[in-house]
């Protein structure tokens, strides 16, 4: 069996025909390349826009690194990384909460916002991996711990303290917080419906079952590398007001 320790240090031949590993090789070079271009960029923005633009910079990073370490890790046993997945979640997720505070604190918005999303963000992945990896025999009571708090996220941003922060606030930021609204309704979506793919419950003589890792690797490039240009071009617009 081969030892888990030396995959840092070993990379696996991919096949031409391994289109999971691909998306995990491309995943892994889009998002440093978006890190590099942030952090890069950092100079040109007024200081109030710099933390958020570093915060995307981060998202990114994080990200890359966990997908090398993902690509190998399917490269050697051809299995879903959960662990990893959930580990570089875990960091990220929080990570992009935090971008909406940033942003809507023109508007006055106070930290226990920013620790309400977090909260929420942590119970639904939390429980997500509970539900795929610890205690998968009860995946659908976890699925809907985690389905709930994601919904909260949702009204919150959409409906909630941070909508109102962002009509307040008006101009470029309520235009870039409706952008990245539609990313957590829409490109988040791919990762309830991921869950369900992966787990056995109810839903699943709806769905069936399958490897969903292409979908979530394509959908992780998009959401975070997408949001990142979102408060990349907000910084632009409002380092120019």
């Amino acid at each position: 069996m081969t030892n888990f320790s030396l995959l840092t240090g070993w990379v696996a031949k991919m096949m031409p025909t391994d289109y999971i590993g691909f998306t995990f090789f491309i995943g892994c070079m889009a998002m440093m390349a978006a890190s590099a271009f942030f952090f890069l960029s950092l100079s040109q923005f007024d200081k109030k826009w710099r933390t958020s633009v570093l915060v995307s910079g981060l998202i990114t990073f994080i990200a890359a690194v966990h997908y090398f370490y993902m690509r190998d890790y399917w490269s050697a046993f051809g299995e879903s990384p959960t662990f990893f997945r959930y580990v570089d979640w875990v960091l990220t997720v929080p990570l992009m909460c935090l971008e909406f505070y940033l942003i809507l604190k023109v508007a006055g918005a106070k930290t226990s916002l920013l620790w309400k999303m977090i909260g929420y963000s942590l119970v639904m992945l939390i429980t997500g991996y509970f539900g795929e990896a610890v205690d998968p025999g009860n995946a659908a009571m976890w699925g809907l711990v985690s389905g709930l708090a994601y919904f909260i996220i949702v009204y919150e941003i959409w409906l909630g303290e941070a909508s109102k922060l962002a009509k307040a606030a008006g101009g470029s930021v309520l235009e870039a917080h409706k952008i990245l609204c539609w990313f957590v309704l829409v490109g988040w979506a791919i990762y309830p419906l991921g869950y369900m793919l992966g787990t056995e419950g109810w839903y699943t003589s709806m769905l069936g079952k399958g490897n969903v890792d292409v979908a979530y690797n394509i959908a992780d490039a998009i959401n975070k590398i997408g949001f990142g240009l979102v408060i990349y071009n907000l910084a632009v617009k409002s380092s120019k007001d």
